[in-house]
């Protein structure tokens, strides 16, 4: 855990600031750190030659009607040079030199910093494959998007490895372009890590409605390539033929260009609760940064787009000298076959749960740990979501909350 009394550079000692990750986390910051009253100079490095852009839309409309027909882009270009923001596109950080305080480029450029902020996000799991399973497509970036939606056609038979929130969007696009689907999860359910098996059965269900064949509590035995098809053999003895393979297997935070410089990683880039690293001027946000969230009391890492955008804040004021802690409700939202579903809080460590409402328009469970609510999942129930966030952000007592006995819920059959 780093000092929590160890200052950073403040306000007025501070020259030059380095963001590495043209995030949703970056573009946070820099923005804060302009309205925050710095002057000096801001640099954003990307990897990638875009202009910094919005994930979410990626999976739904993206997919559905290409990357060139959504708009992604999380500023214009004008709006970087107004804010004096120095862009560094199609440069991949490949180094960090903690004790020249420098961030080295791809190119081999060295950039300077008195002030650091590192929002570099996470990088896709991969399939492991052969020459002979075929592509194995993942979806993590614009030109993921771009190749993706190129093999949505229509007629086609697309199967998902994983029914995670990605993988499940990226069935509902599918479907609802025309295709055949099939997803495959280990679990006993979909989300089962996240929401628990009862309450995955949901989305099973949901997505069988729509045409979707949901495999699950089964693992992939091999693929094999046949022509331009891949050959799919589970461990329950099904067999699927594939036109095309997605994989949506969760992601892993991109730190191996921090390999060598002395910062603590651990499941990210580890902060105390102001974000701070173990590095003198160095903060972190978004997906790569795991930090002490006094609201649960324990480390956690959050995959989500409003922590990014909060935390990114966040880390701008606490590199120009804030001592607010960070504390964060997780909040997290998907739209499948017009269901809006949406998750606060923490759900994967219950200890109990109840369901509080379950009905023909709508769903809300409630997750509680150690006597205290800590999270809910909703479905179309935009009033329970603000209910049950705010009572996660007071601890509510569970009794307070579900007074009656307390079980995990138990679903119509």
């Amino acid at each position: 855990m780093p000092d929590e009394g160890a200052r950073t550079p403040g306000l007025l000692t501070m020259d030059r600031i380095v963001v590495v990750g043209a995030s949703v986390a970056g573009v946070n910051v820099v923005e804060a750190l302009r309205q925050g009253g710095f002057e000096g100079d801001v640099t954003l490095v990307g990897a990638e030659p875009q202009l910094p852009y919005d994930r979410p839309p990626l999976s739904k409309e993206a997919l559905k009607a290409g990357p060139g027909a959504a708009d992604v882009a999380l500023r214009p270009r004008d709006w970087y040079d107004e804010h004096g923001i120095a862009l560094r596109l199609g440069q991949r950080a490949v180094r960090l030199s903690a004790a020249a305080r420098q961030v080295v480029l791809a190119d081999g450029s060295r950039l300077p910093y008195d002030g650091l902020v590192i929002a570099t996000g996470s990088a896709v799991r991969t399939w492991n494959q052969t020459e002979q399973t075929g592509p194995v497509r993942v979806l993590r970036t614009l030109s993921d998007a771009a190749a993706l939606h190129a093999e949505l056609r229509p007629g086609r038979h697309i199967v998902i490895i994983g029914a995670g929130f990605i993988g499940l969007e990226i069935a509902a696009t599918a479907r609802e372009l025309g295709l055949a689907a099939s997803v495959i999860e280990i679990e006993a359910a979909p989300l089962a890590r996240v929401v628990g098996a009862e309450t995955g059965r949901w989305f099973a269900d949901l997505h069988a409605a729509h045409g979707v064949s949901v495999h699950v509590g089964s693992r992939i035995e091999r693929i094999e390539r046949s022509g331009d098809q891949s050959k799919i053999a589970l461990s329950d003895g099904t067999h699927l033929t594939a036109d095309l393979v997605v994989a949506g297997v969760g992601v892993t935070p991109a730190t191996a260009w921090l390999g060598g410089s002395n910062i603590s990683i651990d499941d990210g880039v580890v902060c105390d609760a102001r974000l701070r690293t173990t590095l003198p001027g160095v903060v972190a946000a978004g997906d790569i940064a795991r930090w002490h969230n006094p609201l649960f009391g324990h480390d956690m890492r959050v995959e989500h787009w409003l922590n990014a955008v909060e935390q990114g804040k966040h880390a701008a004021l606490s590199l120009l000298g804030s001592d607010e802690p960070y504390t964060h409700v997780p909040y997290f939202w998907s739209d499948q076959f017009g269901e809006k579903i949406h998750s606060v809080g923490i759900t994967s460590d219950a200890d109990v749960s109840a369901v509080r409402r379950l009905d023909a328009n709508g769903i809300s469970v409630v997750f509680g740990r150690h006597g205290v609510v800590r999270g809910a999942l909703c479905v179309n129930a935009p009033r329970d979501v603000a209910r049950y966030r705010q009572a996660i952000r007071d601890r509510t007592p569970w009794e307070d909350l579900v007074p009656e006995p307390n079980r995990s819920p138990q679903w119509p059959t």
